[in-house]
């Protein structure tokens, strides 16, 4: 996992987690990484200072402590449990049900699920609303 430090034209400024760098390019190369004040798609990374691993193993943090660092990851997981209490879980079929509420196929209701790279491109291009559930680097722990 790697977090960036990221900020919009409108000059909002978050901490986001990803994969790893590829994946940072990929999803903001699809047009899925937006500012998570104002949801602009001109997002950039900030400049950041590493974190340096010191001789004895511990790491010794370059940067300045975010001091509401916490307060998101708190929030995150709150929206998360809150999206996951009171949406229906649909697995792998989430493209396919996205697009049944999208389409008025089906009574619309929170749905939460997995779909690959290519189904999450295809939902974008077919102008359907969807978020990512947040995905907090201390559950892969």
């Amino acid at each position: 996992m790697i977090q960036y430090s990221l900020h919009c034209p409108k000059g909002h400024q978050y901490d986001a987690w990803f994969r790893n760098a590829a994946a940072f390019d990929e999803q903001q190369a699809c047009g899925l990484v937006t500012c998570a004040v104002c949801g602009d798609g001109a997002v950039e990374k900030a400049m950041m200072a590493p974190a340096v691993a010191r001789r004895d193993g511990d790491k010794l943090a370059v940067s300045a402590e975010h001091s509401d660092a916490e307060q998101i990851r708190s929030m995150l997981r709150a929206y998360r449990q809150k999206m996951i209490s009171e949406a229906d879980y649909v697995g792998d079929k989430f493209a396919e049900e996205a697009r049944k509420i999208h389409f008025e196929e089906v009574e619309a209701r929170g749905i939460y699920g997995e779909a690959t790279r290519d189904e999450i491109i295809e939902l974008a291009e077919d102008g359907i609303d969807f978020l990512p559930l947040p995905d907090l680097p201390e559950e892969h722990n």
